[in-house]
């Protein structure tokens, strides 16, 4: 397992990346994961496209100050910015049995222990009414703390989650009127933080977690020039 280094790209970059990764690879390694910080990206499922609503919804997060883009996850609408913990974790294993249940399991169970560590109190389960509402999101018995989302393909998988760790009111105000444009059902009251709850834990401690969570040890590996400098696709 490696850690890439692409830094906190811009948000076209970050939806990018991690489909790029999966395709191609770096090197033989089986394992690839990058964790970090996004600019303010509102990031869409190719399913919330579909709906009637998506093009206002787009508006509504762009005058949010938050960049509209697809990822090629499932789910639904899900915002994030610097105050949010990204974990992209490609598996390049060739055609494999999917079994996506097992893999949202193992990873709850192991991101909300790793919250716990920390001193959070990290649930299993979605909350009524939350945004990309899901049985194995975190939460800390109100409101929705971290989600995942994967993609599946001949090559492997990407499991992405975020995990929110300040700044619940700006994402609130960003999803708020989209989610009314996209027409599902969602309570605000539902989008949470983890500093809400305790203040004491940093972006840079859940990065740290992370890191000691997947045991990441060593200098992180640059992303070939190509992925890094040329165009994503």
């Amino acid at each position: 397992m490696i850690l890439v280094d692409a830094g906190d790209g811009d948000p076209d970059f970050d939806a990018a990346l991690g489909p790029l990764l999966l395709r191609h690879g770096i090197g033989d390694a089986v394992d690839i994961v990058r964790v970090y910080s996004p600019a303010p990206t509102a990031a869409f499922s190719r399913r919330d496209t579909l709906r009637p609503g998506y093009q206002r919804a787009v508006a509504a997060v762009r005058s949010a100050g938050f960049a509209p883009v697809v990822r090629p996850q499932g789910g639904s609408l899900a915002a994030q910015h610097r105050g949010s913990v990204i974990i992209d974790h490609v598996h390049r294993s060739g055609p494999q049995p999917p079994d996506p249940a097992g893999r949202f399991q193992h990873f709850a169970a192991m991101h909300a222990a790793m919250l716990a560590r920390l001193g959070v109190d990290a649930h299993v389960g979605a909350v009524p009414g939350e945004y990309c509402p899901g049985e194995y999101s975190i939460n800390d018995g109100s409101a929705k703390l971290a989600g995942s989302a994967q993609r599946i393909t001949r090559d492997g998988w990407l499991f992405s989650t975020v995990i929110q760790v300040t700044g619940s009111a700006v994402l609130r105000g960003a999803l708020l009127t989209a989610y009314a444009a996209l027409g599902y059902e969602f309570d605000p009251a539902t989008v949470g933080a983890i500093a809400d709850r305790a203040p004491a834990v940093t972006v840079e401690g859940v990065r740290a977690a992370v890191l000691d969570a997947y045991g990441l040890i060593g200098p992180p590996v640059a992303l070939p020039s190509w992925m890094a400098t040329g165009p994503l696709s």
